[in-house]
């Protein structure tokens, strides 16, 4: 059965979808409760559901702007469901999101930034150009720049640090997109090893970013 995906305005996000969200998952080191879910309704702008059958299977908050002048997808607090269908799930997701930025800023690359907290979650960043951190790369003030400009517009709760593009956590949840993989032996090396140290339990996150063309968000359409 085909994912069904719908992307609309937070202020039509009632109480009992909140509900339904919060019970996506349970019992893990990152998880949003109906009270954080509804204060990021008032936080964001759009929110995506992304269905199997009757089955919410993933959802995401996101709001699209321009930050330091460029236009931007920030994604907000986010899970998938831990099933077999996962990253089908994510990836549905982001591609509804980054259809909603095509049509806002056409003809421009766009930036897309997340907080996350596990190694699986770059799975999302799969399709953008000159994603930071990356494995291998070494970055340069600009990007530590875009790092603090992000964190800021996040609003991270804790301490930023800049040359790590790490949030160091202050005990409460930091407002990432929750995904693990199914195989963790999947994921590779090097990306995990990005992770390394992370206290998810004490809010621990990392601010990642990176480019979606104009000629790649154009094949979304």
């Amino acid at each position: 059965m085909a994912l069904e995906v719908e992307t609309k305005d937070c202020t039509a996000l009632s109480d009992s979808e909140i509900c339904e969200m919060a019970e996506l998952i349970s019992g893990e080191s990152v998880y949003f409760d109906v009270g954080h879910l509804s204060k990021q309704r008032d936080a964001w702008v759009l929110v995506t559901h992304v269905r199997d059958g009757s089955r919410l299977v993933a959802y995401g908050f996101c709001t699209l702007e321009r930050v330091g002048g460029d236009p931007t997808v920030l994604m907000g607090a986010g899970a998938t469901k831990r099933s077999a269908r996962r990253d089908s799930a994510l990836r549905a997701m982001v591609n509804a999101q980054l259809r909603r930025a095509v049509l806002a800023f056409p003809d421009e690359d766009v930036l897309v930034a997340a907080q996350m907290a596990d190694a699986a979650t770059f799975t999302a960043f799969k399709p953008l150009d000159r994603v930071v951190p990356r494995p291998g790369y070494e970055p340069n003030g600009e990007d530590r720049a875009w790092g603090r400009r992000l964190a800021k517009r996040f609003d991270v709760q804790g301490e930023y640090k800049a040359r790590e593009f790490r949030v160091y956590g202050d005990g409460g949840p930091s407002f990432v997109l929750n995904h693990t993989a199914a195989r963790p032996e999947a994921v590779p090396t090097d990306v995990a090893a990005l992770f390394d140290g992370y206290d998810t339990r004490n809010g621990d996150a990392m601010i990642a970013f990176g480019w979606a063309t104009r000629e790649d968000l154009a094949k979304l359409l």
